[in-house]
C-alpha cells in the first residue's frame, strides 16, 4: 500500500519526504517496528511514544507519524494534530474498511455489557447471523478468543479483527464500547448500525480514567455521534440528557409502558441445574422469554438485546432460543454436573461483587449456598478481610482456597480472609489447592445446593511467584468428574 492510499481521508499530511513510497505495516509500538513500517507515536496516560521515534527509525521505519514537533530526519514525517484519531483513520485505511462489510453493533454503559453483548450473540447465532465479538472476554470469532489488554482495544486491533471476522464469514460484531475505548478514539471511523447504551452509575473515576463523573458520562455519549440509531434503557437515570444530545433517532428498552420493547411479570426461575430469569415482553411484539443467567438485572441485558436483534434480522424463536441458551464465560456461568445442585463459576474477586452475585443467588432459596474463593497475593489486605466478611455473612459454607497468590504464601492470605470470616457466624473450610477445594465441593453438595467457584471467571491460568500457569476451572471440574 502506498503511503497517500494509507492516509487518504485522515487529518494527516506529509511535511517532509514522499507520501509515494510503499508502506509494510502500521505500528504503534517501537519494540515491533519491522522494514518499511510506519509508526504512529501515540500518547498515553503514563508514556509518550513520540521519545521513541529515533529507536522506530533506527529499525527500519518508513514514516512515523506526530502530533508533536520532534526532531526527525532521514524518513517521511506525517503530521497530525491527534496521533490517536489519526491512528484509527488509518488502520481503517489499511485493513479496507471492514465495519462496513457487517452489521455493526456497540455497547456502552457501565454494567451489562459483556453480558449483552453474549445475548446478542447468541440470539443472532440461532438466527444463523455469524457474529464476532470484542470486549472483556477478548475477540471472539466462532470457537477462537483472542485475549486483549483492554475491554476495547486499540483502533488498529479492533480493525485488523474486524477484517479477520469478514474473512471467515462474520456477518455481524458487537463491540463493549467503554468510556475511554470512545474518549482516546478507538471505536472512531466505525458508524456502528446500531448504539445501545446498558445504564450509567459511578465508576471510572481517577487519574488515568475520568477527572469527573460529567466527563464520564459526556464519553458515553459520544457513541451516539458515531450510530445510525441509539438504543437506550428508558428507566436510566441520564436517559433525558442522553437523549438531548444524542444526534442520531433514538429507541427506547425499559419497563415504562413507553418503551418500544417493554418488560413486565420479571420472576426468578429454578429447575435442575438451572437459574434464570423470565419475563413478558411487549411493543413491537408479545410473547414470554426465558433467559439463562440468574438475576433481575438480566431482564435489562436481556431487552437491549431483543432491541437490537430484532432490526438485525432475528425472529421471535431466534429471540427466545437465544436468551434461554445463552452463556457467558465467568459470570455465573452454570457448569453441568448435577440436577441435584447448581454449580456456577463466577469472576466476583472483590467484596462488592462478591456480595453482588451472593446476593442475588440467596433470592433463589437454595438449600445451601455454599461460596469457594481465594485472594489476590500483593494486593491491600483490606480486600481479603472484606471478601471474608461477605461470604461469612452471605454464605451458609465458605471454602477457602488458592487465587493468583502471586509473590504471596497461599497460607497468609488465607489468614487474612479468616480474619473477616472472624467478624461472622459463618461456617467455613480451609482446603489451600483449588483443584481439591472444587472436589469437595462437588462431593459434599446436597440437594438444592448452589455452589459458587468465584474469583476466576473467565481466566484460564494462575499467577504464582511471577509465573503463570494454564488453570481452567471448567477442566478442573471434568478432571474430578473423570476421576
Amino acid at each position: 500500500m502506498k503511503l497517500s492510499e494509507l492516509i487518504k481521508n485522515s487529518d494527516c499530511t506529509v511535511i517532509s519526504g514522499s507520501n509515494d513510497i510503499e508502506i509494510n505495516n502500521l505500528v504503534y509500538d517501537s519494540r515491533k517496528v519491522e522494514q518499511g513500517d510506519v509508526f504512529v507515536c501515540l500518547k498515553g496516560y503514563n508514556v509518550d511514544a513520540h521519545k521513541f521515534a529515533p529507536m522506530a527509525i533506527e529499525k527500519g521505519a518508513a514514516a512515523v507519524v506526530i502530533s508533536d514537533d520532534i526532531p526527525v530526519t532521514g524518513v517521511t514525517v506525517v503530521k497530525t494534530d491527534d496521533t490517536r484519531k489519526a491512528l484509527a483513520a488509518l488502520s481503517a485505511n489499511f485493513f479496507g474498511h471492514p465495519a462496513k462489510e457487517l452489521i455493526s453493533i456497540a455497547l456502552t454503559g457501565t454494567k451489562g455489557k459483556t453480558t449483552t453483548a453474549c445475548m446478542i450473540q447468541s440470539i443472532l447465532g440461532e438466527a444463523g447471523i455469524k457474529t464476532g465479538t470484542i470486549g472483556t472476554l477478548g475477540i471472539v470469532i466462532g470457537d477462537n478468543i483472542y485475549k486483549t489488554n483492554n475491554t476495547t482495544p486499540e483502533s488498529f486491533e479492533i480493525q485488523q479483527y474486524l477484517r479477520k471476522m469478514v474473512d471467515e464469514g462474520c456477518k455481524a460484531f458487537v463491540i463493549e464500547a467503554s468510556s475511554l475505548g470512545l474518549k482516546w478514539h478507538r471505536t472512531d471511523c466505525i458508524e456502528f448500525d446500531y448504539g445501545v447504551f446498558t445504564n450509567f452509575s459511578h465508576d471510572h473515576i481517577g487519574d488515568s480514567e475520568h477527572a469527573t463523573l460529567e466527563e464520564y458520562l459526556e464519553c458515553k455519549k459520544l457513541l451516539f455521534k458515531q450510530s445510525k440509531l441509539g438504543i437506550i434503557n428508558r428507566d436510566c437515570d441520564v436517559y433525558d440528557e442522553v437523549v438531548k444530545d444524542a444526534q442520531c433517532p433514538m429507541e427506547t428498552f425499559g419497563f415504562s409502558n413507553e418503551c418500544d420493547v417493554c418488560a413486565s411479570n420479571g420472576e426468578l426461575t429454578r429447575k435442575p441445574g438451572f437459574l434464570g430469569v423470565s419475563f413478558d415482553v411487549s411493543g413491537y411484539d408479545n410473547y414470554r422469554a426465558d433467559v439463562g443467567i440468574p438475576g433481575k438485572f438480566n431482564i435489562y441485558n436481556a431487552l437491549a438485546a431483543i432491541s437490537v436483534c430484532r432490526h438485525c434480522g432475528a425472529d421471535k424463536d431466534a429471540i427466545l432460543r437465544g436468551l434461554a441458551n445463552v452463556k457467558v464465560k465467568g459470570r455465573v456461568e452454570p457448569v453441568n454436573v448435577s440436577d441435584r445442585f447448581t454449580l456456577l463459576i463466577d469472576y466476583a474477586h472483590n467484596a462488592l461483587s462478591m456480595e453482588n452475585v451472593l446476593t442475588t443467588l440467596r433470592k433463589y432459596n437454595p438449600n445451601r449456598l455454599i461460596t469457594m474463593f481465594g485472594a489476590g497475593g500483593n494486593r491491600p489486605k483490606v480486600r481479603r478481610y472484606e471478601m471474608g466478611e461477605i461470604s461469612g455473612k452471605l454464605s451458609d459454607i465458605s471454602v477457602i482456597t488458592e487465587d493468583n497468590s502471586r509473590f504471596e504464601d497461599v497460607m497468609d492470605i488465607i489468614e487474612d480472609i479468616k480474619t473477616g470470616l472472624a467478624k461472622t457466624d459463618g461456617e467455613y473450610i480451609v482446603v489451600p489447592n483449588r483443584k481439591d477445594a472444587i472436589r469437595w465441593c462437588i462431593k459434599n453438595a446436597q440437594d438444592g445446593d448452589i455452589i459458587v467457584l468465584a474469583g476466576k471467571g473467565h481466566e484460564d491460568y494462575q499467577e504464582i511467584k511471577g509465573v503463570k500457569y494454564h488453570m481452567d476451572e471448567r477442566e478442573l471440574i471434568a478432571e474430578i468428574l473423570a476421576e
